[in-house]
């Protein structure tokens, strides 16, 4: 599609914004970190699950919690809500991405080097963090004067490698292709043996085991990061990531290249329409209800996973929290059926070197707008009526969107639609942000639909509630 200078102009402010939030959010923990901070200038409140929401969420409220460090839900309550007179406006995506993963015993010495071992976590193109200038970010466990604290590190330089087979001894690369064995392959090299050496002592500390699972120049760092003694690390959750910062690209700054793509831009176009819809809270009878899930890039089953309790747990909880002795038992049933979800997690764009893997009728392009999902076997959750919802408030808005669907002779990825759909009973759309190299560690996406779909989620919160009350479908 094409776009004019005026356009890339009036995007290049968001496309900023979003550099700034993904060069901070090197692990779903630093994400949901950065999401935290952003909520708390806005005026945001958090709150814990462990104790009881009654008679503390209010209407023009605006609240969050947390769980695992790497799930956040956020919510603000309409002005105008009445329990049982309203639903939840929600959009949902995931703060996880495909990366390596160090291993509970990561300590490797090879053929002179020191190599820290690691695993796959999710669909990653393993071949691109080859020759990168890798570091390790994510959360550790610290021992501090009055216990134990999660804390978070990242270690800004690079400290980690994973070269590739010069070609000389690999000749069928070529026209074989570039074939890797994980275990085997992906092991990082952190230094020379010969360093290593020369830091080993007698150890008799608390976490002596934990210590001997890793290589000591490796915690050092990490102490030394964390400004705590080396003694005082007792576990750690850490990713293998790329040390180069997002940017702006092409000659005329029209691309975002990026690590995490997949789907931290789903969390930043959220946030920001969320941000920009407040104005008119006072008004609304709805709640506005972010929740940005970890681990859907491996199923989202866990205890804080798209396919956990806590949405479904959320909606009733907030149902019943402003209920007064008028308020009907069924209330949480009420609620579900005027809420509504948008399931945002990025979508593939039609390669330009690779048409041929595309359906033809629907080949989704750069500066064109949001795309909508679908797919009749539900790998999406869009359907002729949350799809005719969304689309519709787009058109009103003057949005351009598109469609994408798989060719049938291909396999279909999947997203957190589906599954908050089935576990909550709410209606649910699939959309997202066209993008090229999905699941590489460098990814690619055009600047005007980062503003497209900043606005229509903006407009998702003020103006859904009307369009809605004017579909009839089950009477």
């Amino acid at each position: 599609m094409k776009i004019s200078s005026k356009q890339i102009s009036e995007a290049i402010p968001y496309a900023k914004r979003f550099l700034s939030f993904v060069n901070q959010s090197r692990s779903a923990y630093h994400a949901v970190d950065q999401v935290s901070k952003r909520l708390k200038t806005q005026g945001f409140q958090q709150i814990s699950e462990s104790e009881s929401w009654n008679n503390k969420v209010k209407p023009n409220g605006k609240y969050f919690f947390t769980k695992n460090q790497s799930t956040i839900v956020a919510f603000a309550i309409g002005g105008q809500f009445k329990p049982g007179h309203g639903g939840l406006k929600i959009i949902g995506a995931h703060t996880d991405s495909p990366d390596l993963r160090l291993k509970p015993i990561s300590k490797r010495e090879k053929n002179g080097f020191l190599q820290c071992g690691v695993q796959t976590y999710g669909g990653l193109l393993a071949y691109t963090w080859f020759d990168r200038d890798l570091t390790v970010c994510g959360r550790v466990i610290v021992k501090t004067s009055t216990g134990f604290e999660s804390r978070l590190v990242e270690v800004k330089r690079p400290i980690l490698r994973i070269p590739s087979l010069a070609i000389h001894l690999n000749r069928e690369v070529s026209e074989k292709g570039f074939k890797i064995n994980n275990e085997n392959h992906l092991n990082t090299i952190l230094s020379t043996s010969i360093e290593e050496s020369l830091n080993e002592s007698s150890d008799e500390s608390d976490n002596k085991i934990f210590k001997g699972q890793h290589h000591s120049l490796l915690l050092e760092v990490l102490a030394k990061e964390l400004n705590v003694d080396m003694d005082d690390i007792f576990d750690f959750e850490l990713s293998v990531v790329d040390t180069q910062d997002a940017t702006l690209g092409g000659i005329r700054e029209e691309f975002i290249f990026s690590p995490r793509l997949d789907n931290l831009m789903s969390c930043f176009t959220a946030m920001e329409g969320f941000e920009e819809s407040m104005g008119s809270l006072p008004q609304d009878q709805d709640i506005r209800c972010l929740v940005f899930f970890d681990h859907e890039e491996i199923g989202s089953r866990s205890s804080h996973g798209a396919d956990s309790v806590t949405l479904s747990q959320t909606v009733n909880r907030l149902a019943r929290a402003m209920a007064d002795e008028n308020t009907p038992d069924d209330v949480t049933d009420m609620t579900i059926s005027k809420s509504f979800i948008i399931s945002a997690d990025m979508a593939h764009a039609l390669h330009p070197n690779y048409a041929d893997k595309h359906e033809t009728t629907s080949q989704v392009a750069f500066h064109a707008g949001p795309t909508i999902k679908v797919h009749c076997n539900q790998r999406y959750a869009t359907n002729a009526v949350t799809g005719f919802l969304f689309k519709t408030l787009a058109e009103r808005n003057k949005i351009p969107y598109q469609y994408f669907v798989v060719r049938q002779d291909t396999g279909c990825g999947s997203t957190i639609g589906s599954i908050c759909a089935a576990n909550t009973g709410i209606r649910t759309v699939d959309i997202g942000i066209p993008q090229l190299s999905m699941h590489s560690i460098r990814e690619m996406c055009g600047i005007v639909d980062v503003q497209y779909t900043a606005n229509l989620f903006k407009h998702f919160f003020e103006q859904f509630r009307e369009l809605d009350d004017q579909l009839k479908v089950d009477g």
